[in-house]
């Protein structure tokens, strides 16, 4: 782990906003057109000796968070820092985004985002920057989509035109058969469209690493997500927001579940399908998904509360559907956040019986990718006040 040192100064206005798939989160594309001040780029001091796991499992531990106002979350230890290669990853995602079809400052500020550090954080079975890449483009594309189809009104996104655009982002993704006349104008207007360049060379990388059923199961996993954005569309169209059990069974198919569909292709080996479509395992995956989501809430309650449209976010939906306060919401969603990583962490014991050693690496990956996303934000500048 890096040495500590002093944290960064108050955020700058240009870094502020949530980050996370399916909300106004990484808002890089908030930021596009502006021009990025220097970034602190130092570890910030890690918070205090956490409290250790109630089941005494060492792999877990009670972390602070925010401004240490709340309840602590119960998340799993962190594996891995390594500044250096989440930085090369970093830059090899400013390269990558300029070879889309991002101007250079939108580059950059993809490369600010820190998808490079993400990486590196919640795959730490891999040290390949290549390999690593699988998940930082992937990611940083998605995020693109996010901001400038779903989240972003003031740089195109338009809640009545994103079904068309999601369904573009799919034949990027997933190429349709050869339609003689009418390939052409679609293949143009893939290649003309930097996002959809994006989403498309994310898959071929991922293709050229992987298998045919990994890189499906990705493709599917992408197209459910899409469909929970185009309910929240809806919502901020209509101006209809959710309920809170309604915005979480939207959350179910968008949250960092799609993410950790690359567990096992960027750590070097597959899952059988059989095993990793089991209803524990998938459980088990979307419970390390939700919690990871649930820790992306948390943090951006508070830019989601001041957007001119309002954001869905578990605080912000509960604290509408109970009328108490903002406090009493996070409170309520910390306590629902560290009881589905409890669920998460007795499946796992439960799935240690399994004798398949890709399968017993694939359960620490989701353990560990919980550990790394909630490091993200818990030293991402954007998330620091």
């Amino acid at each position: 782990m890096s040495e500590a040192v002093a944290p960064a100064p108050t955020r700058p206005a240009w870094l502020a906003g949530p980050s996370g798939l399916g909300t106004s989160a990484a808002r890089v594309a908030a930021v596009f057109g502006q021009e990025p001040p220097p970034v602190a780029v130092a570890e910030p001091p890690p918070p205090a000796v956490p409290e250790p796991a109630p089941s005494g499992d060492p792999a877990y531990a009670y972390r602070s968070w925010g401004e240490g106002n709340f309840s602590p979350v119960y998340v799993p230890v962190v594996e891995r820092i390594n500044p250096a290669l989440g930085t090369e990853v970093d830059l090899r995602v400013v390269d990558w985004a300029l070879a889309c079809g991002f101007s250079e400052q939108e580059s950059e500020l993809m490369g600010k985002g820190g998808f490079g550090r993400l990486a590196m954080l919640c795959h730490p079975d891999a040290e390949d920057p290549d390999q690593l890449l699988i998940s930082a483009r992937l990611n940083a594309a998605w995020w693109a989509a996010d901001d400038l189809y779903a989240d972003s009104t003031e740089h195109g996104a338009t809640p009545t035109e994103l079904p068309g655009r999601l369904m573009l982002a799919m034949a990027a993704m997933d190429p349709v058969p050869d339609a003689r006349e009418f390939t052409p104008p679609l293949e143009e207007k893939i290649a003309g469209e930097r996002v959809l360049v994006a989403l498309r060379s994310g898959i071929e990388h991922l293709a050229a690493r992987s298998t045919p059923a990994v890189v499906q199961r990705v493709n599917y996993s992408t197209f459910a997500m899409f469909v929970s954005w185009t309910a929240y569309a809806a919502w901020r169209h209509t101006d209809s927001y959710p309920p809170a059990w309604e915005y979480l069974a939207a959350r179910q198919h968008d949250n960092f579940y799609t993410s950790m569909t690359l567990i096992d292709a960027v750590g070097g080996y597959e899952v059988p399908a059989n095993l990793y479509n089991a209803p524990e395992v998938r459980e088990a995956a979307f419970q390390a998904g939700l919690a990871s989501v649930l820790v992306n809430d948390l943090f951006s309650v508070a830019k989601d509360a001041a957007d001119e449209l309002p954001v869905c976010n578990m605080v912000l939906q509960i604290a509408a559907d109970r009328g108490c306060s903002i406090e009493e919401a996070t409170e309520v969603t910390v306590e629902l956040h560290n009881e589905v990583v409890r669920d998460f962490e007795a499946g796992h014991r439960r799935l240690a019986a399994v004798p398949s050693p890709e399968l017993q690496r694939f359960l620490r990956g989701l353990r560990a990718w919980m550990g790394g996303g909630f490091e993200w934000h818990h030293t991402n500048p954007r998330y620091r006040t």
